[in-house]
C-alpha cells in the first residue's frame, strides 16, 4: 500500500489543553450507548450535544458506516527477571520470525540475554535484541502457543491512565473489547467502537446504514507522546492491517454513489487513508498502515468520524484536528470539559463530519452513566 506524507500542523504546543483530572473516565458507560456525544459539525463549528444511542438521528439510509474488528490480546504479563528477581512487566505485540516483538517496563533492567519467568514458571521469555521505538525482541518458551498462554496468564493492556491498570477488574475482559471484535491481534482497543451495542448496530442496519468492517491491530504507537516541537516531523509506528475485497468494493461503491463514508474510530481512518487510490476508491489486501495524519493531510477516504475524546499533544488530537481544524476541535474540547464530558479509552465520544440537522438534536447532561 501506498504511504502518503505528512505536511503541515505547526507546533505541537498549539494542540494542548486543560484536562480536570476528574474527567478522564475510569468506568465505561453502562450500557454502552449510554455514552454522551458531541456534534461537531466540521463545516460551520456548530457543536451539539446527544448520546451514542441517539446516533441513528444523525446517520440517514445509505450512509457506510467503517468499524475495526480487531480484537485486543490479553497481551499484558506480569514476571520476574530470573537473575536479579526483580519483577517486569512485558506486553507483547506481535509475533516476527518465531519470537515476539514486545515493550519491557522497566527496560533498563532488561539488557539482551535476559531471562524472565512467566506464568509462576511455567514459561521463559528471553530477551533477544532491541529495535526502534524502544522495542525489544524476545523468544518465549515452555509453552506451545503463546496466544493459549496469554489467554490463561495474561492482563487485558488497560492504559496507565486507569487506576486499576496492574489489576483490572473482571469487568474489563469483556468492556475493553468491541462487541464485534473478530480477528486477534491488537495491544489497545478502538476505543470508538466500545460505545456500540448489538441492538444499536441491528437499530442502525433496519434504517438502511450499511456497516462495513475493516482490521487493524492498534499498536502503542499511536498513543505514544509526540516527541517533536514540529508537528509535521512527527511519525506514528506502522500498524498491521487488512482490508477484503467485498469491503473495499463495497466503500468504493459508496463513494462512487456519493454516500458518506464514516469511520468508527481514528484506527479506521488510519487504515482507509493509507488504502485509498487517487480514484477515491479503496485498495484491498494486507500490509503496514504507515501513514501519520497530521493537519494539512488531505481526507480521501472518509467524510464523517466518530472518535473518543484524546490527550493534549497526542496523535490522535493531530488527526481530529486534521479532520475538523485545530480550533474548532479544541472549543469542542473547551465545551466537553465544560458540559462534564467523561475523556479518553472509557469516555464519551464526539461525531465529527457535516450537514447534521442540529435542530433535531436531543440534549444530554449529566455523566453518561
Amino acid at each position: 500500500m501506498a504511504s502518503h506524507p505528512a505536511s503541515g500542523g505547526g507546533e505541537l504546543a498549539q494542540f494542548d489543553y486543560a484536562l480536570p483530572a476528574d474527567r478522564i473516565a475510569q468506568e465505561p458507560a453502562e450500557p454502552r450507548d449510554a455514552a454522551r456525544l458531541l456534534l461537531l459539525d466540521r463545516r460551520s463549528g456548530a457543536i451539539g450535544d446527544a448520546r451514542v444511542r441517539d446516533l441513528g438521528c444523525f446517520l440517514r439510509a445509505g450512509d457506510c458506516l467503517v468499524v475495526n474488528d480487531t480484537r485486543v490480546l490479553p497481551a499484558r504479563l506480569l514476571g520476574r527477571i530470573e537473575k536479579t528477581a526483580r519483577d517486569v512487566e512485558i506486553l507483547l505485540l506481535h509475533p516476527v520470525d518465531g519470537e515476539w516483538a514486545a515493550l519491557l517496563r522497566p527496560a533498563r533492567r532488561c539488557p539482551v540475554g535476559t531471562t524472565i519467568a512467566l506464568g509462576d514458571g511455567v514459561a521463559r521469555a528471553t530477551v533477544t535484541g532491541r529495535e526502534e521505538f524502544g522495542r525489544a525482541r524476545v523468544r518465549v518458551d515452555g509453552v506451545s502457543r503463546v496466544e493459549d498462554f496469554l489467554a490463561a496468564h495474561g492482563f487485558p493492556p488497560l492504559p496507565p491512565y486507569i487506576r486499576r491498570y496492574r489489576k483490572p477488574g473482571g469487568e474489563d475482559w469483556a468492556r475493553y473489547q468491541t462487541v464485534y471484535a473478530d480477528r486477534p491481534g491488537a495491544v489497545a482497543a478502538p476505543t470508538a467502537g466500545l460505545h456500540f451495542t448489538r441492538e444499536l448496530l441491528a437499530a442502525l442496519g433496519s434504517q438502511g446504514v450499511e456497516v462495513q468492517r475493516v482490521t487493524l491491530h492498534v499498536g502503542p504507537g499511536t498513543f505514544r507522546p509526540v516527541r517533536v516541537e514540529r508537528v509535521a516531523e512527527h511519525r506514528v509506528e506502522a500498524e498491521r492491517f487488512e482490508i477484503t475485497d467485498a469491503t473495499a468494493a463495497a466503500i468504493g461503491r459508496a463513494r462512487w454513489e456519493g454516500r458518506r463514508v464514516i469511520a468508527v474510530g481514528t484506527t479506521t481512518v488510519r487504515a482507509l487513508e493509507t488504502a485509498v487510490r487517487s480514484d477515491g476508491t479503496i485498495a484491498a489486501g494486507a500490509g503496514w498502515a504507515d501513514l501519520t495524519i497530521v493537519p494539512g493531510h488531505e481526507f480521501r477516504a472518509v467524510d464523517a468520524l466518530l472518535t473518543n475524546f484524546h490527550l493534549p499533544r497526542s496523535s490522535l488530537l493531530l488527526m481530529v484536528s486534521a479532520f475538523a481544524g485545530r480550533e474548532r476541535v479544541l472549543e469542542a474540547y473547551a465545551h466537553a470539559v465544560a458540559a462534564g464530558y467523561r475523556f479518553y479509552s472509557y469516555g464519551d465520544a464526539m461525531l465529527v463530519g457535516s450537514d447534521f440537522d442540529f435542530p433535531t438534536f436531543p440534549t444530554a447532561s449529566g455523566d453518561g452513566r
